[in-house]
């Protein structure tokens, strides 16, 4: 049965509600889903939490979910690129919880595959720590850290068949895969939308069994976060 949806704002249709989980892939600007992240925006739910390795940038992104005012919390790895979000930070408007880049990976990774819980030795001894449990292991010490699932996913993929098995392109690959698995319901978008039988199976990352709704990525001016260039040398005459 096809999982495939007319519009971004159809694939979200009587799935969304206040103050909801909701973990999204991307890097940056790199592999967001940008269509169903607009599609949140204009439904108006608010009080999310939202899980993410960062918020975007201003005015993209999940950052036009921050603009909007609909989201109450934060986990993510790093959110140095957006001011309005440090602006409601130090405003007391938003709640944060950082946690490192791979532990963050782990938790999501962790929530897919049904473990409730690891530990880890990234953050012992550091604010991260504060308030977990710690274990020493061969003289040792390790905090534990809790698994993430959440209500609703959004990731992006590369290439989708209609039963929902999706490829990912390159760095825009990131933390799609471990958020697919994360979500009670998986929304995907793609940029190219195949029929079964079409993909290699050597080359699926998220089997379809991880996604219930997909829909057509439009095609839209990929951003770039940071774009960081140097004046090219001339060529020497041969």
């Amino acid at each position: 049965m096809s999982k495939l949806h007319a519009s971004a704002a159809q694939a979200l249709h009587d799935l969304l509600a206040d103050g909801q989980t909701i973990a999204v892939g991307g890097f940056g600007l790199s592999g967001i889903p940008a269509d169903l992240i607009d599609a949140v925006r204009e439904t108006g739910v608010k009080d999310l939490t939202i899980v993410s390795n960062n918020m975007g940038i201003d005015g993209k992104g999940l950052g036009v979910l921050i603009e909007a005012g609909q989201v109450r919390k934060v986990i993510a790895s790093y959110v140095g690129e957006n001011r309005l979000f440090a602006e409601q930070y130090l405003a007391g408007q938003l709640e944060v919880e950082f946690t490192p880049q791979g532990t963050l990976a782990e938790r999501l990774r962790a929530g897919g595959a049904g473990i409730p819980a690891f530990y880890t030795r990234t953050g012992v001894g550091t604010l991260v720590a504060e308030g977990k449990p710690l274990e020493e292991f061969d003289g040792v010490k390790y905090v534990r850290e809790r698994a993430i699932t959440a209500d609703i996913a959004l990731v992006h993929a590369h290439t989708a068949d209609t039963d929902g098995n999706l490829v990912y392109r390159y760095t825009a690959r990131n933390f799609n895969p471990v958020v697919a698995t994360a979500g009670t319901v998986t929304i995907a978008e793609a940029e190219v939308i195949v029929e079964p039988g079409q993909l290699d199976p050597n080359h699926i990352v998220t089997p379809g069994v991880y996604v219930q709704r997909l829909v057509q990525a439009t095609d839209r001016v990929k951003d770039i976060e940071q774009r960081t260039v140097r004046q090219r040398l001339e060529t020497a005459a041969v």
